[in-house]
């Protein structure tokens, strides 16, 4: 959506970018699980509304990994130790 949005500009067209990231040595795509879906509607602390990061999050508590990025809203989040979340 970002890319759609033209808020994140890539060197290759959407599809591409995917597909090349997903050869990525070591890289995995995760599945949304109900228990992904349920955890990304019932989060501690005060999390702002967007569905999406939502999902990462809980994504990055159920499975046990650290969530690399760069927006603010997600660090302060994991500075209140709610989610593994670390600075890009």
């Amino acid at each position: 959506m970002l890319e759609a949005k033209n808020r994140l500009a890539l060197e290759m067209n959407c599809a591409e970018w995917i597909s090349q990231a997903l050869a990525t040595p070591g890289l995995s795509l995760v599945p949304l699980t109900p228990e992904i879906a349920i955890e990304s509607s019932r989060l501690p602390g005060i999390m702002h509304a967007d569905p999406a990061d939502c999902i990462l999050i809980a994504t990055a508590r159920i499975i046990g990994a650290r969530l690399l990025t760069k927006d603010e809203r997600l660090l302060e989040y994991g500075r209140e130790r709610h989610a593994p979340v670390v600075p890009a």
